[in-house]
């Protein structure tokens, strides 16, 4: 997993044989999960994150919503209503090996490993952000991560002398789970084409612009223009 100065993971399985590939996938190794905010998306030693649920290769787009309490501090920004309701708009096809979306509670272990989203097996599990919406780092974001957030209503702030802080409205985190997290992690679940780490993130990180953030295009308002600033 990733520190919270290295924020942000994703899974990787394949649409056939989903439960051979779970089956593997907890004998063995690497969770990688969307890790939040200004970190990478790092592959680490296999610990199990999260509740398990079998796989049962049903491949008939049903699937079901869990959630559970975010934990003291913390809220989840999407409900089962707008989840089902995203991804209603994608083919039936992409959701035919789906079977549990489920939003996650926070734990301590995950305070301090954070992430927004991750998937793993037929599973998709999104999770909470702080209350307050505000979340604070120790290290300035790349001007790829900040351009991102920024895509999504996200603000960034350098707070001095060496922190940043980044902000989202009501309106900004639902889009940004909505349309980017939830998609991302879903694209880990139908790429069983790409095995290397990279090759599937790369894979992720595209269909979650094709099939969430430029879809809903005509649904974000003008974002005003959002200049750097660094303290000398």
């Amino acid at each position: 997993m990733q520190s919270r100065k290295n924020l942000r993971k994703n899974l990787r399985p394949a649409v056939p044989n989903v439960g051979s590939y779970a089956r593997k996938f907890r004998q063995n190794a690497a969770l990688s999960q969307r890790a939040r905010g200004n970190g990478q998306n790092v592959r680490c030693a296999f610990s199990p994150p999260e509740d398990w649920h079998e796989p049962h290769e049903r491949n008939d787009g049903q699937f079901q919503v869990i959630v559970q309490a975010p934990g003291e501090g913390y809220r989840h920004v999407v409900t089962e209503g707008e989840i089902r309701d995203r991804l209603a708009r994608l083919p039936a096809h992409m959701l035919a090996a789906l079977e549990v979306v489920q939003l996650s509670r926070i734990t301590r272990k995950k305070q301090s490993f954070p992430c927004y989203g991750m998937q793993w097996g037929s599973t998709l599990y999104l999770y909470p952000i702080e209350s307050s919406l505000t979340e604070l780092y120790d290290r300035a974001p790349t001007p790829a991560q900040f351009n991102e957030f920024r895509m999504y209503g996200g603000v960034w702030q350098e707070v001095p002398p060496r922190s940043w802080q980044l902000t989202w409205s009501e309106s900004a985190i639902k889009d940004f789970y909505l349309n980017n997290i939830l998609i991302h992690e879903l694209g880990h679940l139908l790429d069983h084409r790409n095995t290397s780490y990279t090759d599937r993130e790369r894979y992720a990180e595209w269909f979650a612009v094709e099939h969430g953030f430029r879809p809903t295009i005509a649904d974000r308002p003008a974002r005003p223009v959002q200049r750097r600033h660094h303290s000398c």
